[in-house]
């Protein structure tokens, strides 16, 4: 009996801290992981790499848990569209930022070493230029951090 109401009463402090978490973080503009034409919900949430990333049903977290590989590009513009991670160098070459390089790419601003890689992303389309920037290994490149949210 004991343990069930230790089991509960820790439950109910992550749940209160997961939804304490995805509250200080604004949702407006942004879209679900899975379904990138529906709006992203605070209730549809999962841990990922320290931060949060949301969704539009209870059915989506299931399924890019099954396949965080493949959506982890969509993930990681996630966690940059909702200011959790910061950028620290360029995604393409690995160099110093340069502020007036700053472009959109899937809903989060990010920023080049120079006008040059600035221009290569620009020039492509969807996924392209999504995995060009949010690849896991452009996301190693560009130096991006998850902040640790307040709880």
């Amino acid at each position: 009996m004991k343990n069930k109401l230790t089991v509960v009463l820790a439950s109910a402090l992550l749940l209160t801290a997961t939804a304490f978490a995805a509250e200080s973080i604004s949702l407006e503009g942004i879209k679900c992981v899975m379904a990138a034409n529906k709006d992203a919900k605070a209730e549809n949430s999962v841990e990922y790499k320290g931060g949060q990333v949301f969704f539009c049903c209870a059915n989506c977290p299931k399924a890019f848990e099954a396949n965080k590989d493949k959506f982890a590009p969509r993930a990681n513009a996630q966690l940059v569209a909702t200011k959790q991670a910061k950028q620290g160098a360029c995604p393409l070459s690995g160099g110093k930022l340069n502020p007036d390089t700053a472009i959109e790419v899937a809903g989060a601003k990010v920023c080049f070493c120079c006008n040059n890689c600035k221009g290569k992303v620009a020039g492509l389309q969807g996924d392209e230029q999504l995995n060009a920037v949010f690849s896991e290994a452009a996301w190693e490149k560009a130096k991006f951090k998850v902040a640790k949210s307040e709880k």
